[in-house]
């Protein structure tokens, strides 16, 4: 099932086909390997308070959420081979293209909401 997040303060869309790692192994492997993250791609990572990037090859934005959505830390263009620090409060984290939480204005604070994407339906005739 793919997920359409919303940022509620801002009223803007962050992601419109976020994947939910929720399984130890899910979790675990991430976005690894991949290749690129499209913007409206992201991943959300539950339960989860710490991060790595070993054996991804993009940066990525990282956005630290509590158990009601809302944004307690935030990491911009997270590098590849890197290690985030324990975020005691987080519940969960949203990884998303480098570049969409600035281009979004997204901030400490923010309120962030999850709803299923809508499947992707025939073209029309």
């Amino acid at each position: 099932m793919r997920w359409k997040v919303n940022n509620l303060t801002r009223g803007k869309l962050l992601a419109d086909r976020a994947e939910r790692a929720t399984s130890f192994v899910d979790r675990f492997l991430g976005l690894m390997g991949r290749r690129s993250l499209a913007f409206g791609e992201g991943m959300h990572i539950v339960p989860c308070n710490s991060i790595h990037t070993f054996f991804m090859r993009i940066p990525i934005d990282v956005a630290f959420l509590d158990p009601e959505g809302t944004v307690v830390k935030q990491l911009l263009a997270m590098p590849p081979w890197r290690v985030s620090s324990l975020v005691f409060k987080a519940h969960s984290v949203l990884e998303l293209p480098a570049g969409t939480l600035a281009a979004s204005g997204t901030q400490e604070g923010d309120r962030l909401a999850f709803e299923p994407a809508a499947p992707a339906g025939p073209e029309p005739l």
